[in-house]
Order: C-alpha cells, then sequence, then structure tokens
C-alpha cells in the first residue's frame, strides 16, 4: 500500500504565525511586570511552540509563580494572539504550490491542528483555506486531547476514510511530531522555525516544501 493522504499542520506549516505566537506569549509575560532576557524568551519559545493555549499558559503561570487565575491567562493570550492574527497571514513560502503537487498525485489532504475556533475561522476566512482542504479542516475541540497526543490525526485521518497507516503528515513543532507517531503516520518536519534538531524525531526534515520529492515519497511502503 502507497501512502493515500498528507495531513497538515497549519501554524508554522501552512500559515506563518510563529512571529505571532512569539510575540502574544512574550507580551503576555511583560504584561505582568516581568521582562525576559533573550534567551529565556527563545527557550520559552521552543518549549510551548505547538502547544495548545490551555497547557501553554497553565507552563506559564507555573514558570513565573503568577497569581493570576489559569483562565486569565488564557483570555489574555487568546486576544493579544487574535489582534495580530487580525492583521493579516501569510501562507508559509511553497505551500500552495506543494498543494497543487500533492493534489496532482490525486492524495487526499486535511489539516489537524490545535488552533483554537476563533483563530482558526480567522485563518479559513483570510486565506479561503476552504478552497484548498473543503471541510476536512479539524482543530483539538474535535476530540478529546489536544497535541502530543494523537487524537486530532486520528480523527482527521478517519473523516478522510483512510487508514493512519497511509497517511504522511506535515509538522513543524516536536509536539506535533510526537502526535503524529503516536498516531502511527509517517512524519515530515519541517523546519520553518528554524530549529532542526526540534524535529530530530520526524521521519523525514526538509527546511522548504521545495525538498519533498513526492513521487520518491510515494515509492515508499507505508506499511512497511
Amino acid at each position: 500500500m502507497k501512502f493515500k493522504s498528507i495531513i497538515f499542520d497549519l501554524d508554522g506549516t501552512i500559515i506563518d504565525t510563529n512571529h505571532i505566537w512569539d510575540k502574544a506569549t512574550k507580551d503576555l509575560i511583560r504584561n505582568k511586570g516581568i521582562q525576559l532576557t533573550l534567551e529565556n524568551h527563545s527557550e520559552l519559545s521552543k518549549e510551548l511552540k505547538g502547544i495548545a493555549i490551555p497547557q501553554s499558559c497553565a507552563i506559564i503561570k507555573e514558570r513565573f509563580d503568577l497569581e493570576h487565575s489559569l483562565e486569565e491567562l488564557m483570555h489574555e493570550k487568546r486576544t493579544l494572539a487574535n489582534n495580530l492574527y487580525l492583521e493579516g497571514l501569510q501562507f508559509i513560502e511553497g505551500f500552495e504550490d506543494f498543494h497543487k503537487r500533492v493534489l496532482a498525485h490525486n492524495l487526499l489532504v486535511g489539516v489537524a491542528t490545535n488552533a483554537e475556533n476563533h483563530t482558526l475561522a480567522t485563518a479559513i476566512e483570510q486565506l479561503k483555506l476552504r478552497d484548498y482542504f473543503n471541510e476536512h479542516i479539524y482543530n483539538f475541540t474535535y476530540v478529546e486531547k489536544p497535541k502530543p497526543a494523537p487524537d486530532v490525526f486520528l480523527y482527521t485521518a478517519k473523516q478522510l476514510g483512510i487508514d493512519p497507516a497511509d497517511c504522511v503528515v506535515i509538522e513543524d513543532s516536536p509536539h506535533g511530531i510526537d502526535a503524529a507517531k503516536s498516531a502511527g503516520m509517517f512524519c515530515i518536519g519541517i523546519n520553518t522555525a528554524k530549529n532542526r534538531a526540534a524535529l530530530h524525531k520526524a521521519d523525514l526534515v526538509v527546511e522548504h516544501y521545495d525538498e519533498i520529492d513526492l513521487p520518491r515519497l510515494l515509492k515508499i511502503n507505508s506499511k512497511k
């Protein structure tokens, strides 16, 4: 059996939002009177990459011993991120051409993301994502647990009608890669965050979509 589907993460994989979430995190912490060094901000950004807002805010609350409730922190981070989303989104370079190549090979496509409903809706509207994925855009609200649990990938495969072993995932974060591998899927790590070492658990790591050789990829036996 050959691969039949490619499932994409959203933030940092389809849309260029690494700077948005970095800034939202930095502003949230600064608003609490805490000044981060560049080194500390870089380390925290790596730790939080790919994690849903509840989990990321729980880490921030514990790390900085904040008296604010988790709900307050989540609301503030959502507001900061939503405002930045509304300033405009762009596709990751190379995604649109790669998507065309994927469809030319008759592969099914879907999105599986930890994005929350509001930011996901903004991305769908601004970038017309339904034109690329139809109804197959799913976030963690469809399942019990967000990434790094495999639930959202397994759910997306089920909606596509494809065995998880016949799916390729494209991810940009360690948590997403862990989720894809736990789902039994072949995973390509795309290094949009410029931290190649963080993607070491992926089956294949690329710097750019142009590096993904689809004909060669499709020769891999998905159930070997």
